[in-house]
């Protein structure tokens, strides 16, 4: 199952330049998801970190793991209707650098979820597929659907 952003725009609240996914690569809803999101080299992020030396800020990709959750839950009969809200973040680790011009590919999963309070979290491994697929992020994100 392959998404275009034209898709992705109509199932998450996101929107340019705060809309960190491109395309969904594949996706079994309510259990796992893969999307990918480019790191446009004129982003103007780029302009303060770090002049000479541009790095992708950490945060950003803990946000590309976020929206990735964000859909796979969004598009599973249970969350229909409701708006995804970052409420944790829990054992991020970074291992490699992201740089202008990257893509980013994400493969998220449910790890746990409590139904009855709408609380879900999410492990995920973003990869960058510019750098030889090395993983360049771990972590986990949880999310209070609204």
């Amino acid at each position: 199952m392959q998404m275009d952003r034209a898709f992705i725009q109509k199932t998450i609240p996101h929107r340019p330049p705060m809309l960190l996914v491109d395309t969904v690569e594949e996706m079994e809803p309510g259990v796992r998801i893969v999307t990918r999101f480019h790191v446009a080299p004129d982003w103007s992020i780029f302009e303060g970190h770090f002049p000479g030396a541009p790095v992708l800020p950490g945060i950003y990709t803990v946000e590309c793991m976020g929206q990735a959750a964000d859909l796979l839950l969004l598009n599973d009969a249970r969350y229909t209707g409701t708006t995804p809200l970052l409420i944790g973040i829990q054992n991020v680790r970074f291992s490699s650098k992201v740089a202008p011009g990257d893509t980013l590919e994400v493969h998220a999963k449910i790890l746990c979820e409590r139904r009855e309070k709408g609380i879900v979290t999410c492990t995920a491994v973003v990869y960058n597929l510019t750098d030889e697929n090395k993983a360049c992020c771990t972590g986990e994100v949880t999310l209070a659907m609204r």
